[in-house]
């Protein structure tokens, strides 16, 4: 039987391995008390640090148990499912203006690249046809202002 690094289960009192996550519990640089960091399989860093309970002798952590870990390893992944959330609203930005009779949808999306980002700036009618798309700078910033301008200027470049 070949186990690959998820399939292995590791449950000691400061480490426990499962279900694709790691739970380690570390020394607070910050203060006296405990952390516990949760880092997904694969990751260099972890997900989501918090703060961790002192065990009875208020100098050693309490020990990870299997109800501590479940936990943690959902706020984890909800932790990381917002962050994915975050990330993709704010590359992916949209809003509707007057144009005309009609409403606009004017759309801004951002490809993050840490060499060579861009941008593009798309506008669609009610029928979902496209009316220009153009290419602006990574940092333009959609506005209601910045919409309705694009828009009202004949969707020349920003």
């Amino acid at each position: 039987m070949n186990l690959n690094e998820s399939d292995m289960k590791v449950q000691e009192p400061r480490l426990w391995s499962s279900d694709g996550w790691t739970a380690r519990v570390v020394k607070n640089e910050d203060d006296d008390g405990w952390a516990v960091a949760m880092t997904a399989d694969g990751a260099s860093e972890p997900a989501l640090v918090g703060p961790w309970t002192m065990g009875r002798d208020k100098k050693n952590p309490k020990p990870l148990d299997q109800s501590a870990f479940l936990t943690l390893v959902k706020t984890a992944r909800e932790f990381v499912r917002r962050s994915e959330q975050q990330l993709h609203a704010s590359l992916h930005q949209s809003m509707e203006v007057a144009a005309g009779e009609g409403r606009v949808r004017v759309y801004l999306d951002i490809e993050p690249d840490e060499e060579n980002p861009t941008a593009t700036l798309t506008a669609r009618d009610e029928g979902d046809d496209l009316l220009a798309q153009v290419k602006v700078s990574p940092t333009f910033k959609l506005s209601r202002a910045s919409a309705v301008a694009w828009v009202e200027g004949g969707y020349a470049k920003p």
